[in-house]
């Protein structure tokens, strides 16, 4: 709709978690580094907390992007509402290993072992990546621990990364997940944008669909107000403030432009009766974007 309108080659704000975007605040840098160090050393747990919004999803499918052609095979399980065995089966078939639906639990640990063998003999590296693991109960983050000791005499078969909004880390502090946590190589909290990098990041995805000169710097703080730096939200506003231009046939986005799209959010969020900045993720909200989903 507005893409024509601002000669845009895409659409810049997206809440879909595309590592075309990704972009490296200090936070992230740090996260990015850390994560490719643990996976090449290929031990241990890895933990990486963040709020809503915080960027987590596209932190690992940029890393995941940047290892697509060395030697390493991954299961990426986003389906976390789910007990013990129902993980170990979406890790199976995430490995493409065949048959396992109509197996019991041992057979389809048996066969996982199996694989994981097979892909060390051929100097694979096998990486399981759990995304929205705040939702998986201590007794099915046991059983991920239990998966973690599939192993040779020298060599672990399997990393495994986790990664969730703050609950996680609350979580895995109970006395009942002490041997997961003692297991753990790197827990890293992804944090908020500072406001010099909610500007950064604003420019960052505009250059890269030819539009850096459509938001005025004057609007930057406003936007960092709203978001509190966090990601999702400065794509919600920004979004919104293209849309607003476009209407309003305003080819440079000033901070009345932002302030008016402010104030039309916080009012959405009062109507949905919620507080907290979360309500504005609401469904009905995010499918009026036409996206839903974590960034």
């Amino acid at each position: 709709m507005y893409m024509d309108f601002y000669k845009l080659s895409a659409k810049p704000f997206s809440l879909s978690p595309d590592p075309e975007y990704f972009f490296l605040s200090s936070g992230h840098k740090r996260a990015y580094t850390y994560l490719n160090y643990t996976i090449r050393e290929g031990e241990g747990f890895v933990v990486i907390s963040g709020e809503i919004g915080a960027g987590k999803t596209t932190l690992l499918r940029t890393v995941l992007k940047g290892l697509e052609k060395e030697d390493k095979t991954v299961a990426f399980i986003r389906n976390t509402m789910v007990s013990g065995s129902q993980l170990i089966k979406l890790i199976a078939d995430e490995f493409g290993i065949p048959g396992i639906w109509g197996q019991e639990k041992e057979q389809i640990l048996s066969s996982i072992n199996d694989f994981l063998i097979d892909q060390f003999s051929k100097n694979r590296k096998c990486i399981v990546i759990i995304d929205e693991a705040q939702n998986l109960s201590p007794a099915t983050l046991e059983e991920v621990r239990l998966l973690s000791n599939l192993e040779t005499d020298k060599h672990k078969l399997l990393q495994i990364i986790l990664a969730g909004q703050p609950e996680l880390r609350d979580k895995l502090s109970i006395p009942q997940l002490e041997q997961l946590r003692q297991r753990v190589v790197l827990s890293y909290h992804l944090g908020p944008l500072s406001l010099e990098e909610t500007g950064e990041y604003i420019m960052h995805r505009m250059k890269h669909v030819g539009g850096e000169d459509i938001f005025s710097e004057e609007c930057f703080e406003e936007i960092y107000e709203f978001s509190k730096g966090t990601p999702r939200l400065i794509n919600i506003i920004c979004e919104f403030s293209l849309l607003f231009g476009f209407v309003e046939e305003q080819k440079v986005l000033d901070l009345e432009v932002v302030r008016s799209v402010r104030e039309d959010l916080e009012k959405d969020r009062l109507r949905q009766g919620v507080g907290s900045e979360n309500s504005i993720h609401s469904k009905t909200f995010l499918k009026e974007m036409g996206v839903e989903g974590e960034c």
